[in-house]
């Protein structure tokens, strides 16, 4: 299937050594920090995986789950097809889409990860996208999201402001990709009905991952605490 994403198709043979190259292991470190909350999870949504590392390592360590993998790059899918077993497999949906025009159901999935996908999007598309992602919901689902952030002040936001004008440029002229900034992801999600329920930051914060939860159910945590 073609998808304006494709050109994702050209970056899968070296997508893994050009983040190693500018970031050594942090963003593999963001995408595993927060897998054990998927411990008690049954079916999960996985958007944007890429080559495949996250998935390898979800099934592996929960075998009783099930995953349903969606990806516009069909060369990406293929590489994170290739580090799964036969047995492995065969608990994955692989679906080769456009996260904004996929048909995701309703109450089908008790958690969602996004993995350095949603600076993808303008801000339209991605209110877009939670909007259809959070029908596709549970009501205690969680959301794990790991992603560049523009630190609020300071050496550290002028670093980061440097890196995501520089990233953006990288990835428009390889990808086409449309977004020319970072999105208001926690903005967006707050509206939605998620709020934070813990973060870790990397590269001086550039780079977060966060586990998100339904607001209410966040608050019974913190009374019940």
């Amino acid at each position: 299937m073609k998808t304006r994403f494709a050109g994702f198709d050209r970056l899968a043979p070296v997508y893994r050594w050009l983040e190693c190259l500018a970031f050594g292991a942090d963003l593999e470190t963001a995408r595993f920090c927060h897998l054990d909350h998927l411990r008690e999870r049954r079916h999960v949504l996985v958007l944007g995986e890429g080559d495949g590392r996250f998935l390898a390592q979800l099934v592996r360590r929960f075998p009783c789950l099930t995953v349903d993998c969606v990806d516009a790059s069909a060369a990406m899918l293929q590489r994170a097809k290739s580090r799964l077993t036969a047995s492995e497999s065969s608990r994955v949906i692989f679906r080769n889409e456009d996260a904004l025009l996929a048909d995701f159901g309703v109450n089908a999935y008790d958690a969602v990860v996004t993995l350095f996908f949603l600076d993808c999007f303008t801000t339209e598309e991605l209110a877009g996208l939670i909007d259809r992602v959070q029908v596709a919901l549970c009501e205690d689902a969680c959301w794990l999201c790991a992603d560049f952030a523009l630190p609020q002040h300071g050496w550290r936001r002028w670093r980061a402001e440097i890196w995501l004008r520089g990233l953006y440029l990288f990835f428009r002229w390889q990808t086409k990709l449309t977004a020319r900034e970072l999105p208001p992801m926690d903005s967006l999600l707050c509206e939605a009905g998620f709020e934070p329920r813990t973060e870790v930051s990397f590269q001086s914060g550039l780079l977060r991952s966060v586990v998100f939860s339904r607001r209410q159910l966040a608050i019974l945590t913190e009374v019940s605490a």
